[in-house]
């Protein structure tokens, strides 16, 4: 399996420990509630888990809540809370859109404010290095003291220093110098320090817990959104290796950015969806598919549009798997070598998967293979394998899109009512004696019931729409 690395700038192999993978993903700042943006983030490296699970790796997975931030101390004061109140709000909501989302929780989810004698620790060990520097109860990092920032971002210290202006009174030996320990104002919350009461820096808090909890001081992945390349992961990557002397990640993987009808998402502009506005309009599976569509490391515009378009598609998985259930059992244990097409588009698909988890590939594949599976299934049976070629086929889509992708392909009926059994019945009878005027007319009955019929050589199919 291969992954671009965004520091080298090229694809790799995963050359891991035998079959260990350690990867760490930035999470959510708790001071509102998720968007569909984080929502990509979200479900789109809990998928790249999945499959190296899927593909045989051992992963451990963490990923963090930033739950002390400047953004949730200027909420509490807007709403009049307290800081403790918006964050345990919007904790419990986090952990509800994940689980709408059907996003898996990550083995260990570390808040910020549990690891906080790790994070002192860790700067009193930069100062002792000459790193870092104490300022009226602030600490900084020396950017100029570790000579090869800007290695991931691909930024020169004079470029950096082109957008940067030195404010009166700033505390800073140097305008590139960042916060790692910052310094409470009155009424703010504050933990105790060796430089007095305060909170540490966004920074700092990944490179400590991302270390603590993967048990090592270089990562394997190193996972977020393109947005933090500069500057968090920059600074992550600083503050790391200035301490330890070692590389922080191996590989760092970026997904692209989240954009509404071409626009950037913005609360001001009118276009800001959360996680359960999206649910309430879209299936949790329409809003997956979109967002394997695209590749992870490419932006996505999301648009109405769109999101029908996936429905169709998701429409089409349970719309085979609907008629697979009506296939006899397979009596002869078929092996895949029987069902050829089957055995292209699983090469293809999981090609597409090991080569930079290229999920927009993998889904068209997908697609081919309903296609191939129901102009298999309309043929009809042909020999004694037939039974065991469907469920094959269907056994490898709930491997996929299922177990992998976390899509159901099992559809959701409302009872029929007696009337409308009786219509479906009719139909197959009218189909049976080639009655194709009535056959036609019956499905415009039950289609303006909101019942949508499909039918193959093999049977009539029927979903509600």
């Amino acid at each position: 399996m291969e992954l671009y690395n965004s520091l080298t700038r090229e694809r790799e192999h995963l050359s891991m420990a035998p079959g260990r993978i350690n990867m760490y993903s930035c999470g959510v700042t708790v001071y509102d509630k998720c968007h569909i943006g984080h929502a990509r983030s979200l479900y789109t490296f809990d998928a790249l888990v999945t499959y190296m699970r899927y593909r045989g790796y051992e992963v451990k997975f963490v990923r963090n809540i930033t739950d002390v931030d400047d953004k949730i101390i200027a909420k509490a004061a807007q709403t009049g809370k307290t800081f403790d109140e918006v964050v345990r709000e919007n904790i419990e909501l986090y952990y509800k859109d994940m689980a709408d989302l059907g996003v898996a929780k990550a083995d260990v989810e570390p808040r910020a404010t549990e690891n906080i004698p790790l994070m002192i620790a860790h700067i009193e060990g930069l100062m002792a290095k000459g790193h870092a520097y104490a300022s009226d109860g602030d600490v900084y990092f020396r950017v100029r003291s570790f000579p090869e920032y800007g290695k991931l971002s691909g930024q020169s210290i004079d470029k950096m220093l082109d957008g940067v202006r030195i404010e009166t009174g700033d505390k800073k030996e140097d305008a590139l110098d960042f916060a790692l320990w910052k310094k409470a104002k009155p009424g703010e919350p504050a933990w105790p320090s060796p430089w007095g009461g305060g909170r540490p820096g966004w920074h700092i808090e990944c490179s400590c817990m991302s270390i603590k909890h993967l048990g090592t001081e270089t990562l394997d992945i190193h996972a977020g959104g393109r947005d933090l390349v500069f500057p968090h992961h920059e600074n992550e990557i600083a503050q790391s290796e200035a301490l330890t002397g070692k590389p922080f990640s191996k590989m760092w993987i970026h997904h692209g950015l989240l954009t509404i009808n071409g626009q950037k998402m913005a609360k001001s502009l009118g276009n800001f969806i959360t996680v359960q506005d999206a649910l309430k309009k879209h299936s949790v599976g329409a809003l997956k598919l979109f967002f394997l569509s695209t590749h992870y490391a490419s932006s996505i515009d999301y648009t109405e549009e769109k999101l029908l378009d996936m429905e169709k598609g998701i429409a089409k998985f349970k719309v085979l798997v609907k008629r697979a259930q009506d296939v006899g059992e397979d009596k002869l244990g078929v092996v895949l070598e029987d069902v050829e097409f089957l055995v292209e588009a699983k090469e293809k698909i999981l090609l597409a998967l090991d080569t930079d988890f290229n999920t927009a590939s993998a889904v068209g594949h997908l697609f081919e293979l309903v296609t191939a599976a129901n102009r298999f299934m309309d043929d009809g049976k042909q020999n004694a394998y037939f039974e065991g070629s469907v469920h094959q086929v269907i056994k490898f889509l709930r491997e996929m899109v299922v177990s992998v992708f976390g899509i159901s392909c099992d559809e959701v009926q409302t009872g029929l009512s007696s009337e409308e059994e009786a219509l479906l019945q009719e139909r197959i009878e009218a189909r049976k004696t080639k009655n194709w005027k009535r056959s036609d007319e019956l499905r415009d009955v039950l289609k303006a019931r909101g019942i949508i019929v499909e039918d193959g050589k093999a049977s009539q199919t029927w979903r509600r729409g």
